[in-house]
């Protein structure tokens, strides 16, 4: 699929009113640029012209560098990334002009402060694709591109961006520790070698407890520690004495690989935001949650910051989304998410607020991602395009997307870090007046709100 059409970037604002001034004046002698990929690897080019080259000149150059077939071209995009803002390119971006404009980007699209704009910087990264199919990847047969998507697969299991159960990260953990160290080691090199790299080098740094100051170092010392080494280094024997014949490590990246694929977020775009807190104690005060939103070709993800949890998934066919703008000074930009509940055994709709600058490119993402379902299905589901098959439903949900009866599956609550916890939510309700599915406007929305206000007043 082309990426100039996926509107995963903003309209660019007008060159006039950037913070960083004009690139007219750029110079077009060859010049040095890193191109990070998703570890500490960068690939080194020697452009010329390059404030006006563009994603797809520079995608030639680095497919050349890291060896990548062509068979493997729409396997990866180009990202500008920094710890505020991350944004996949399209094929006729200028990364050089983007760059200028970063700040004003950061204004638009974050809540950051004055000074924390000012000192940000973006990274240009060559990363996943986010319309690249989950289908396709396990077809690749390239090792290198392969190592590159599992790099960044272990890299977001590491962090904790997706959530996942125990017996996932373990299992993960012990791959890892087979990729880099090789197989067969006997028990006492095996623990000697965990000891060096550290837990943090295979399991999530939330599990592990990198970078949790003192407390978790010293905790890290005492019993919980040695069980997930224990636990590691099981799980790697199984893999070292797991058949006759040993795997090749292409083996194992599509082990791991697949793996990820059972996370219904693999693949997703990131956005951050808040939701409302259920209101507590009896002056009703409440706050806000911080939460990651992951969008990709199959469905909306809304994770739990903090808890490391999912608290909402639904598959395209499962919701009806729309996007409002701030009304007055104070307000916030809000996608609207609405999918189906009950309440005392009355089938209702259900509203989310999710605030976030970054609304807009989070509706905007989800319109094309079921544009690109809807063209691709022809009314029926497939796998091949990232379609959700009866196969590969998100865990927690429930089988039939309902549509034919105009109803969406209901979601299933269940123990898992992965399954939707919709009881924890803040959410409107009301009952559907016969509106149809898809992207609900402004004034279903408004007409939500002042029933749950008229509801809630004495």
């Amino acid at each position: 699929m082309e990426g100039d059409e996926c509107g995963r970037f903003p309209p660019e604002p007008s060159e006039g009113k950037s913070q960083r001034g004009s690139v007219a004046s750029s110079v077009t002698r060859a010049q040095d640029v890193l191109v990070y990929l998703v570890g500490d690897s960068a690939v080194h080019l020697c452009v010329e012209g390059v404030g006006c080259v563009s994603v797809q000149e520079l995608g030639h150059s680095v497919r050349e560098a890291l060896h990548i077939p062509d068979s493997a071209m729409d396997v990866f995009a180009f990202w500008l990334c920094s710890p505020l803002l991350e944004l996949q390119l399209k094929p006729k971006h200028q990364p050089y002009k983007l760059c200028r404009q970063w700040q004003d980007l950061l204004y638009r699209f974050t809540e950051a402060s004055e000074e924390d704009i000012s000192q940000d910087e973006p990274s240009l990264q060559y990363r996943r694709n986010v319309f690249y199919p989950k289908s396709k990847e396990l077809q690749i047969e390239d090792e290198g591109v392969l190592r590159l998507l599992y790099d960044e697969a272990r890299v977001n299991i590491l962090a904790g961006r997706f959530p996942c159960d125990p017996e996932t990260w373990m299992g993960l953990g012990a791959l890892s520790f087979a990729l880099e160290l090789g197989i067969g080691l006997d028990d006492q090199k095996a623990t000697a070698a965990l000891r060096e790299k550290k837990l943090i080098s295979f399991l999530p740094v939330h599990v592990s407890g990198g970078g949790g100051g003192l407390f978790s170092t010293l905790r890290g010392k005492g019993g919980r520690q040695a069980g997930l080494e224990l636990n590691l280094l099981e799980e790697y024997r199984k893999i070292s004495t797991s058949g006759s014949t040993p795997l090749e490590p292409t083996q194992h990246l599509r082990q791991y690989l697949s793996s990820c694929h059972s996370l219904p977020y693999y693949g997703c775009a990131f956005f951050s935001g808040e939701i409302d807190k259920p209101a507590q104690g009896i002056l009703y005060r409440a706050g806000r949650k911080a939460v990651n939103v992951g969008i990709s070709l199959e469905g909306v993800y809304v994770m739990d910051v903090k808890e490391k949890h999912v608290l909402l998934g639904l598959r395209f066919s499962e919701l009806s989304w729309d996007h409002s703008y701030p009304e007055g000074e104070g307000d916030s930009h809000i996608l609207w998410l609405e999918f189906d509940g009950e309440e005392a055994g009355t089938p209702v709709n259900k509203l989310l607020k999710i605030y976030s600058k970054q609304a807009e490119l989070m509706s905007g993402l989800i319109e094309f991602c079921v544009e690109l379902r809807s063209a691709a299905e022809g009314g029926t589901t497939t796998e091949t395009d990232g379609a959700v098959g009866p196969s590969h439903q998100p865990a927690g949900q429930a089988g039939g997307s309902g549509e034919g009866n105009g109803r969406r599956g209901k979601l299933r609550r269940q123990n898992s870090v992965v399954c939707s916890r919709v009881h924890t939510l803040n959410t409107i309700s009301y009952v559907d007046n016969g509106y149809g599915f898809g992207h609900f406007s402004h004034t279903v929305a408004d007409r939500c709100v002042k029933s749950i206000t008229d509801m809630q007043s004495p």
